[in-house]
Formats: structure tokens, sequence, C-alpha cells
């Protein structure tokens, strides 16, 4: 690019969580930043704009205008969404402006976005962001892929983030967290599901107990009322992400039998959260329950047992 890193203007693709996590930390560098999301003509419109408008971030009417001021593009939506907002800031990049995609889609989709991206004078490169954003914020660890990774790499360091290279191949990176999200996500699902059934038989007690023994070194407590928290939370936007890894599993050959389970499940907590079943998604008490029983509860209450 012809301007330090440090003098880009970023356009984020994406205003929930992530972007606006990244948005702080980097106005916070007084980084020009601005953000489409189709969510800013919603319901949850109010909220994001004025976050937005509180710390300084332009807000653009759509992906085009966006995508013609951004000197690095990044796109952090959900993951079905990878390719077709790939497709829609396409037309109207900047030349060789970047395009960083942070989105949790399997290596097929991560290839569909480079073509439209490169092919319309952009530089494509895949983000695999490898563990949860909030704790760590921008320098959260994430790995780059592909053709211009090993470029990009310094000029997001001088941002802040905590990027290295992959791989110039890409998929590879992409790669990495699907598989690990076969793991962290079916994790998440597994426990809600073992703990809410010891729950239903009143045997909580004996199967934490257990799982200490064999893992020590977890604290089940705790683990649990976390993953309760961020599955209420953000299930939705999980069951997407893994049935991007499910794609990633059957573009191997192999059925995801796991992974389509852990997706059902996320989508399932998913649903409940939409009909209020964990309260008002407006409080600050929405999904920050210290303890996974009171959440474990609220499921079990609308479940009908077998007879």
């Amino acid at each position: 690019m012809p301007i330090a890193s440090n003098r880009w203007h970023v356009g984020l693709v994406g205003y929930g969580e992530v972007g606006r996590i990244l948005a702080e930390d980097l106005r916070r560098q007084d980084i020009i930043v601005s953000t489409y999301d189709i969510k800013l003509d919603g319901d949850q419109a109010l909220g994001l704009r004025e976050h937005a408008n509180g710390i300084g971030v332009a807000l653009a009417s759509s992906h085009a205008e966006l995508a013609g001021n951004a000197d690095l593009i990044i796109s952090a939506v959900t993951a079905s969404q990878a390719v077709p907002v790939a497709s829609a800031c396409a037309p109207g990049l900047k030349q060789q402006a970047w395009f960083l995609d942070f989105n949790s889609a399997s290596p097929g989709a991560k290839r569909r976005a480079a073509d439209l991206i490169d092919a319309a004078g952009g530089r494509y490169v895949e983000g695999a962001v490898m563990t949860s954003i909030p704790p760590y914020r921008i320098k959260v660890p994430l790995l780059l892929g592909g053709g211009g990774a090993r470029e990009l790499a310094p000029l997001l360091n001088e941002l802040g983030f905590n990027a290295k290279l992959a791989s110039e191949q890409l998929g590879v990176a992409s790669a990495v967290k699907m598989c690990r999200s076969i793991m962290i996500k079916g994790l998440e699902a597994m426990v809600i599901e073992s703990f809410t059934t010891a729950r239903a038989y009143g045997v909580e007690d004996a199967v934490l107990a257990s799982l200490a023994e064999t893992f020590p070194g977890i604290d089940w407590e705790k683990q649990g009322a976390y993953f309760f928290q961020r599955v209420i939370e953000h299930g939705r936007r999980r069951s997407e992400e893994v049935r991007e890894v499910a794609e990633t599993v059957r573009e191997i050959g192999l059925t995801p039998w796991s992974a389509t389970g852990t997706a059902e499940r996320q989508a399932w907590v998913a649903d409940l959260s939409d009909q209020g079943v964990f309260g008002s998604k407006d409080t600050k008490e929405f999904a920050r329950s210290p303890d996974w029983r009171i959440e474990a509860d609220r499921m079990l209450a609308k479940l009908k047992p077998a007879k």
C-alpha cells in the first residue's frame, strides 16, 4: 500500500461483538474506521449506531460504500455470509485494497471468497481466529493464510493485532480453525447436554466430581458456567460456524456426525434464547449467570420428558 498501515482507513463489515471490539481498539490508536452491518437498518440499529457514534466510527450505507473507502476491509460476519459479503464488496473495492476474512468458514468457502476479491483487484487473506476474542481483544491469536499473508502480517501487527503466517496456501489457516472447532464447539455442546441431563436426574454433583477426578486440571463448575453463557449469547453464530465445520469435514469425504450434532445443539439453545427463555437480551445480566444450574433449569422447564 502507498501509505503506512497506521494511516489506513479500516472498514469493518459486521458490527457485532467482534466488530465493536476491533473498532474500539483501532480507534484508541486514532485509526480511521467505518462500518457496515445489515443490522444497522433493523431492530438493533439504535444500540449499534450509538456505539459507533460514541467512538467515532463512520457508518457506511452499503457494502459498496464501505469498500470504496477502505484500505483494509475486515469481514467479521456469520459464517454463512462469508462468501456473500465478499461478493457484495468486490465491485466497489479500491485497487490493491486488503480484504481480511475473519469468518469461520470452510477452506472451500474461503477459496470462493478469495476468487471474488482477487478478480476485482483486491488482495484476499484468510484469518483464522484461534480462541475467544473478548479476553484478548485485538491481540487474539490470528493465523493468516493466502498469497498475501506474509506481507499483511507485519502490517496488521503494527495496528496491534497478534497475527502470524500459517501458510501461503489458501485454506490451511481455516482448516486449523475448523478442526479445532470440532473439539471446542463440540465440548460446549456436550457440556450443555451432559450437565442439563445430569441436573434433570439430580446427579450433577456426582457427574462433576467424576469429571474432576478424570480431568483434574479443569474447574468444571467455572468452565460449565462459561460454556452456558457463551452458547446462550452466541449460539446462533456458533451453530452457523459448526455447519461450516461440517462442510469442512465433508470436503475430505468424511461424514460429519459429531459436527452436525454440535450444530443442532447450538442452534437449539439459540432458539430458546430467541424465545426469551434466558431473559431479555437487552439487559446486562443476560447470559452472565455464574451458576449454570439456573440456565439448565430454564431449559428443562421447556422440555416434555419422555414417558
